[in-house]
């Protein structure tokens, strides 16, 4: 009988880079991308909302229109209708071919946005969740994290003055955003690593690097 070689060093895995606005998420997930390469991983580039033709549809939903179009319930319930779409249609299939997945936002930003700084129960974002991506979970999440200050004038930099339905929400907002992404951090350290998002992109890969080196062949 011939034997099909597979090489059992290619496993797929599945990063998560989260944080405030302007701290770097996009940027990161591109170099990871590379550093990945460079070892011989394939990896995808993905993003929340989006990442998928249904995922995408609803983004645009979701960030174009006026400051009030939808309240937090709502918001979260479209969040959860597009990352389900996204979780089905492109992240298990990529990682199932043995292909790591990056990708710009995800479960915790709902809990952090609609959950943490909106005021829904945590509970209740985590059961949307259940329902509609059978509680599927990244197996490592990287928080991004910033002054305020200086977060607020990447984003303004990178939106030239003209940001998204949710990014143009008050600083006390983005401030309980914050809180609540370093609360995940602090509650589950098995998951989550908080990264300090400070300096030459250069110096945070090196940080990045080191907090997912354990899941590396």
């Amino acid at each position: 009988m011939d034997r099909i070689a597979v090489d059992l060093r290619v496993t797929g895995r599945f990063i998560t880079l989260e944080g405030g606005e302007g701290v770097g998420k996009s940027t990161q997930a591109r170099r990871i991308a590379d550093a990945l390469a460079a070892r011989g991983i394939d990896a995808v580039i993905t993003r929340e909302p989006g990442g998928s033709p249904g995922a995408e549809a609803i983004r645009g939903l979701l960030l174009t229109g006026d400051a009030a179009l939808w309240g937090p319930r709502a918001e979260a319930l479209l969040f959860a209708a597009a990352r389900a779409d996204h979780v089905e249609k492109t992240i298990r299939p990529a990682i199932a071919s043995g292909k790591w997945v990056i990708c710009d936002r995800f479960l915790d930003s709902s809990r952090a946005y609609q959950g943490g700084a909106s005021g829904l129960d945590d509970d209740d974002i985590m059961t949307l969740h259940r329902i509609g991506s059978d509680a599927f979970l990244p197996d490592r999440t990287l928080v991004l994290a910033l002054p305020e200050d200086e977060a607020a004038a990447r984003a303004d930099a990178r939106d030239g003055g003209v940001a998204d339905r949710i990014g143009a929400r008050d600083a006390a907002y983005h401030a309980r955003v914050a809180a609540a992404f370093a609360r995940y951090c602090a509650e589950d350290p098995a998951r989550f690593r908080l990264i300090d998002a400070s300096g030459a992109a250069e110096a945070v890969t090196a940080r990045v690097m080191t907090a997912i080196a354990d899941l590396l062949p």
